[in-house]
């Protein structure tokens, strides 16, 4: 391993970026930060100066910590967790919002959008330094509007707690994510949006799988289902076909193949129907049903898996996919093919997933234990892998 820097920052840049396994070129990084090639390049060789968002979002593409590169040097605490205690502040104080100003509503539409976009792309340093303020925002820009024009700002809250939940559940703080579920219930309600509700069901899965309450988190899939409206427009459509890629994955985990294939089997007639893309929050089409297939495969286990790897033998996913959805079919993969006793393939594909999504990759449980496990078995590189255990803290 390269000794570490002592220039600047565009110094740490490079070395993180020439560290990475396998080692990630600056086209690459430009992509996954979403900043121009030309600004990486010249940031590198100390052209110019880099803000802090510019700087969040390259290191959320690193999967470092922006101090690392502000300095060289290591961090007590993320960014993320920093902001933990913010964000369970701003929901303890929902319905007593301070005063201050409230942006027309086309920008909190606006910066509603660019949050869920960081929560696609698993950007999750920037969510946390971003949604405590907008949350607070949104909250006065509900209580402060009539009652009869409050739908659009809760719905709003709808979109904004869901991407803070994400770092909440990601990052641990699982009492946070579920207050943080009850708000998106209850502020759904007063949005009146039946798509809201759907939205919301799938994502109040993560509760059940979280507590390992499989059967009952299928039992309320179900339910949502039958609320649903019936699938006559596009968005509908996806909305009930991203409730059954949900449902076939919980009942995968619930050991019930039958369920888990018929719900399956419905997720992949409706994503015929419809073309690949984020609706209400969630991404569904054809690819993310195949990502489902994978889930579910690696869910219910034994000779399940192979057809996991089948799945992977003749397709990946797209660069256009969401890179949280990208990531988390290469960690599903990995698991299957260390079940399988391919070894070396699960570890090239935790390295495909941290390359795409960093910070998704290194929270992900799954990919500690499967690291941990790599580790024992002796079956990779060991530099090379004792240096991705650590990244990932695997122990």
């Amino acid at each position: 391993m390269p000794a570490r820097p002592k220039g600047g920052v565009g110094a740490r840049i490079a070395y993180y970026r020439s560290v990475m396994r396998p080692k990630m070129t600056q086209e690459q990084l430009a992509e996954a930060a979403c900043v121009a090639l030309g600004t990486i390049r010249k940031i590198e060789r100390g052209e110019r100066g880099v803000s802090d968002s510019t700087l969040e979002a390259i290191a959320d593409a690193l999967g470092v910590d922006p101090t690392r590169l502000w300095a060289d040097r290591g961090s007590a605490h993320t960014r993320v967790h920093d902001a933990l205690p913010a964000l369970s502040a701003v929901i303890a104080t929902h319905d007593l919002p301070d005063d201050g100003p409230v942006r027309p509503a086309d920008e909190l539409r606006a910066a509603v959008s660019e949050a869920a976009r960081w929560r696609l792309a698993a950007q999750y340093t920037r969510i946390a330094r971003n949604l405590p303020g907008l949350l607070a925002e949104l909250a006065r820009a509900y209580h402060t509007a009539p009652t009869a024009q409050r739908a659009e700002p809760a719905g709003l809250l709808v979109s904004a707690y869901r991407s803070a939940d994400a770092v909440a559940f990601k990052f641990g703080a699982r009492d946070l994510s579920a207050r943080m579920i009850d708000l998106m219930r209850w502020a759904t309600r007063e949005a009146g949006d039946p798509l809201l509700s759907a939205s919301v069901a799938y994502v109040r899965t993560e509760t059940f799988f979280a507590a390992h309450a499989y059967a009952a988190g299928l039992r309320a899939l179900e339910q949502a289902l039958d609320a649903a409206p019936a699938p006559t427009t596009t968005q509908v459509i996806a909305a009930r076909g991203a409730l059954h890629m949900r449902a076939a994955v919980i009942a995968g985990r619930a050991r019930n193949s039958s369920a888990a294939t018929t719900h399956i089997d419905e997720a992949r007639a409706l994503a015929d129907q419809v073309p690949e893309g984020v609706y209400c929050g969630t991404a569904f089409g054809p690819h993310s049903v195949r990502i489902h297939e994978v889930s579910v495969a690696v869910s219910l286990g034994d000779d399940q898996l192979r057809r996991a790897l089948d799945v992977a033998d003749e397709w990946k996913p797209p660069k256009d996919l969401p890179a949280e959805r990208r990531s988390g079919f290469y960690i599903e993969l990995a698991r299957a093919q260390l079940w399988s006793g391919l070894t070396d393939d699960a570890f090239e594909s935790l390295q495909a997933a941290r390359q795409i999504a960093p910070q998704h990759t290194r929270q992900h449980p799954w990919v500690r234990e499967d690291t941990a496990t790599l580790r024992r078995l002796k079956r990779a590189d060991s530099e090379t892998l004792t240096n991705f255990a650590e990244w990932c803290a695997a122990t």
